[in-house]
C-alpha cells in the first residue's frame, strides 16, 4: 500500500490573522479558503511545492472538535493526513491490527474525498488522517 502526504493541518483561532505569516511573510501561495459545516471549521489551502499543501484550520462554532483544541492547547499542528488508494482497504488492515479508529468507517466530503481518522493513542501523539481521493482527481503514489 503507498502513501503520500496530503497535507499537514495547523489550528489557528483566525485564518485571515494566520495568513500574515503563511501567505505574507512565508510565500505561500493561497490557494483557496472554504468553511466546512460539518466539521464546524474553515480551512485555509496553501500548496507546498508538488508535496502537499499546508491547510490553516479555525473554529467556527465553540462546541466543534478544533474549537476545543484551540482552547485546550493554543493551537498549532493538529493533523498529518496521509493519501492512500484505498481507504476501506486501510481502515480494515488497521482495524486488524489493532489500531485504535476514530472514524472506522470513511466520511465522504462534498468534494468526493473519502477520510477517516486514526486516534492518536495509537500513533504515538499524532492525530493521522487518511485521504482517499475521487477516482479523476487521484495522483501517482509512491
Amino acid at each position: 500500500m503507498g502513501f503520500k502526504i496530503n497535507h499537514i493541518a495547523v489550528v489557528v483561532a483566525d485564518v485571515q490573522q494566520a495568513l500574515g505569516f503563511w501567505r505574507d511573510a512565508l510565500g505561500l501561495p493561497l490557494q483557496r479558503v472554504e468553511h466546512n459545516a460539518r466539521e464546524q471549521v474553515d480551512i485555509a489551502f496553501l500548496p507546498v511545492g508538488n508535496e502537499g499543501e499546508i491547510e490553516l484550520i479555525a473554529p467556527t462554532a465553540p462546541e466543534s472538535g478544533v474549537a476545543k483544541y484551540l482552547a485546550k492547547t493554543g493551537g498549532g499542528l493538529h493533523h498529518l493526513c496521509l493519501e492512500v488508494e484505498d481507504i476501506a482497504l486501510a481502515l480494515s488492515d488497521l482495524a486488524a491490527k489493532g489500531v485504535e479508529l476514530i472514524t472506522p468507517e470513511p466520511r465522504l466530503r462534498e468534494d468526493g474525498i473519502l477520510y477517516a481518522f486514526i486516534h492518536p493513542r495509537a500513533t504515538g501523539g499524532v492525530l493521522l488522517e487518511l485521504y482517499q481521493l475521487p477516482h479523476a482527481a487521484k495522483s501517482e503514489l509512491a
